[in-house]
């Protein structure tokens, strides 16, 4: 259980690179940003699987290609899809409110799991994690955004916000059992497959964008904008991506479902600590109010999931 909690920590921290995109890349599209990342994401899985290609075709059978396609779109194309719709419409703030409740969803999803404890045991943990939660998001709701958006407008996005939230849990959650139902591919094996079914699909939407016409693809920018987008998400698919998706497959085959819910915690934990570094500046005080009632919730829920258990050392597989 420790390996899974440290793998789910460095998941996290991966992850948080994530919310600087669009602040390094602002005159770049949600779309162009999604499809860059995860196109990106393919070459470098396709480049690190070559030497393990035969075996992992040997290995490959139509139910796993069927489960990678699902995963692919659900976890990674339609959810940022989703989450740029959110945010545009209805703005940061809701919608990283909306999304923060994952490790709740996931944890709900994976009450009836065999190694899962009774719910009511993990009530205060989930208590204080929602309550970080929703303090992270407090001073920027109440600050309010200036956005002026019609009503019609912001419910819209208040709907994608909710279709995002459910489609990464249900990812989660379908992620977490396809790992532990299969035993033929480890952790690094499943991300890098995962990444050229990302990949591909990736390349095939923005193909279509581009044959649609479409104004989101179609930016004219500085080449040497163009070198700073390609650099950030080489990057993101290194480190968010492929490590990113590695640590977590290792987190999920480790711990039950209603721990490896609380594990999304770190990502948020991580993204405001990148975010201080970036704006150069300290938490506020509901802000590390916040941090404290998050690692709180989660070291309450880890305790009380029982006594780690003995693992085996770990090795360069993450199997």
């Amino acid at each position: 259980m420790k390996q899974g909690v440290f793998y789910g920590s460095l998941a996290g921290a991966a992850w948080g690179l994530v919310f600087l995109s669009p602040a390094l890349l602002a005159d770049f599209s949600p779309l162009l940003l999604s499809c860059g990342r995860f196109l990106m994401y393919g070459v470098i899985a396709l480049l690190i699987g070559l030497p393990l290609a035969r075996g992992l075709l040997r290995k490959l059978s139509l139910a796993d290609l069927l489960a990678l396609t699902r995963l692919s779109l659900t976890g990674n194309i339609v959810y940022f899809v989703l989450l740029a719709a959110a945010v545009q419409r209805v703005g940061i703030a809701a919608t990283s409110l909306v999304i923060g409740v994952l490790p709740l969803t996931i944890t709900l999803l994976g009450r009836n799991e065999a190694d899962a404890p009774a719910l009511r045991r993990l009530l205060w943990p989930l208590l204080a994690v929602l309550v970080g939660i929703v303090c992270i998001n407090l001073e920027a709701l109440l600050g309010g955004s200036g956005q002026s958006q019609p009503l019609d407008e912001r419910v819209q996005g208040m709907v994608y916000a909710v279709l995002a939230l459910a489609c990464w849990s249900w990812f989660a959650t379908d992620n977490a059992r396809c790992l532990k139902r299969q035993t033929h591919f480890n952790s690094n094996e499943w991300s890098l497959l995962t990444g050229m079914i990302t990949g591909l699909l990736a390349g095939c939407i923005w193909l279509a964008a581009e044959l649609l016409g479409l104004t989101a693809v179609q930016i004219e920018l500085p080449a040497e904008r163009w070198q700073s987008f390609w650099l950030v998400n080489l990057v993101l698919a290194v480190v968010a991506s492929w490590l990113g998706y590695t640590f977590w497959n290792a987190s999920t085959r480790r711990l039950p479902l209603t721990l490896s819910g609380q594990m999304v915690v770190f990502e948020t934990l991580f993204a405001l600590v990148y975010g201080f570094v970036y704006l150069q500046r300290l938490p506020t005080l509901l802000e590390g109010f916040a941090i404290l009632l998050l690692l709180g919730g989660v070291c309450a829920a880890v305790a009380r999931h029982g006594k780690p258990a003995v693992t085996a050392p770990v090795n360069v597989t993450l199997g």
